[in-house]
């Protein structure tokens, strides 16, 4: 059955939408007629080769939407189920996994190399990471679906599946954030609207918000940001002016870039804690003398997924949804259709807004 998606060609080449033919289901796969899917900047990491992936392939990888069928032996969701999209299934027995952290399953990605569907011309293509979520179906492991949590809209659940695991998981499960605290968060994209979230709802004293856009402030402050801070040379000066001139406790990089990383760093107090959420390339290169490291006594530790286990933290966010702590509807600065995603992609590139929702 053809259906219409947003086929990556090769790295560093445009998105085209091109009809590709989707195969029905095989034993233990699921088909899904999505509903929403989210531009998230690990897509666009994906398209320009910071992170590698096997292409031709389509990409998309924040998504929910309603099983449509399944294949021999799934039983856990049925035809007409809403689900939500698990990028990154966990194996259950790799050495990660045995450890219980299964955000770091080694075996997570591995049907990111298997081809799932091909062009009308007959092209093999790749599921993107796994899911392949900017199309009007796709067809997944069944490891890879979710229920969807009672009380949230299948729209606003697309953005569970990347958005808010990691930057809520950030917050509580890296930096174990504790009431009180000071946070700063580096990068108001949808990741960092999510973290301002979760840090207001870990009970936060201070949250700044830094961004090298001004025009994002309403966005940072609608989420939980207590002041705004517009990034440059100065930034870790002003943090430290907002908090007594000690720093935070608690920084959460959301960017991926070397000078935002450093920055973090430099924003907390001496004993505090940067976590970083953002994907940046190799040549990123951030630089620490042994004296400071010493010194400080600061932790900086990297962040996958939010150190999250989504089977476990999807009840608890719709929990904070049900109750109002967390609005997903805060994350979308744009809704667009299959078509817009191409656009999407370009303002990103140029850091403007917080996340584009694709609406099926």
């Amino acid at each position: 059955m053809a259906v219409r998606a947003a086929v990556l060609p090769a790295i560093g080449s445009p998105l085209e939408i091109t009809g590709i033919d989707l195969p029905d289901p095989g034993p233990g796969q699921v088909r899904v007629r999505l509903a929403a899917a989210g531009v998230c900047h690990s897509d666009l990491s994906l398209s320009d080769g910071t992170m590698r992936v096997p292409v031709p392939a389509v990409l998309g990888h924040e998504g929910a939407g309603t099983v449509v069928a399944v294949g021999e032996g799934v039983t856990h969701v049925a035809p007409g189920d809403g689900v939500v999209l698990n990028w990154a299934p966990s194996c259950g027995a790799c050495h990660a996994c045995s450890l219980g952290e299964v955000w770091l399953c080694a075996n997570a990605l591995s049907g990111a190399a298997d081809v799932y569907a091909r062009t009308t011309e007959g092209t093999d293509l790749h599921p993107g990471l796994n899911v392949a979520a900017f199309a009007e179906e796709t067809v997944v492991s069944a490891s890879c679906v979710l229920p969807v949590p009672d009380g949230v809209p299948l729209t606003d659940a697309a953005l569970l599946g990347c958005a808010v695991l990691t930057g809520y998981g950030a917050v509580h499960h890296s930096a174990r954030v504790r009431a009180g605290e000071t946070v700063a968060v580096f990068g108001v994209g949808g990741v960092g609207l999510a973290a301002l979230q979760a840090a207001r709802i870990a009970g936060a004293s201070k949250i700044v918000a830094v961004d090298v856009s001004a025009e994002k402030e309403e966005l940072a402050r609608a989420a939980g940001a207590t002041d705004y801070v517009v990034a440059s040379d100065t930034t870790a000066r002003e943090i430290r002016g907002l908090t007594g001139k000690q720093g935070v406790d608690v920084a959460v990089e959301c960017a991926g870039r070397a000078v935002s990383i450093r920055t973090a760093w430099d924003s907390t107090r001496r004993g505090g804690r940067t976590t970083v959420v953002g994907i940046g390339g190799k040549d990123q290169q951030v630089t620490f003398n042994a004296l400071e490291i010493f010194h400080w006594g600061r932790t900086l530790s990297g962040c996958v997924y939010g150190n999250s286990d989504p089977a476990q933290d999807l009840p608890v966010l719709a929990e904070h949804i049900r109750a109002g702590r967390l609005d997903l509807s805060a994350l979308v600065t744009e809704r667009i259709s299959l078509d817009g995603i191409p656009a999407a992609f370009e303002n990103m590139l140029a850091g403007k807004g917080g996340r584009a929702l694709v609406v099926f």
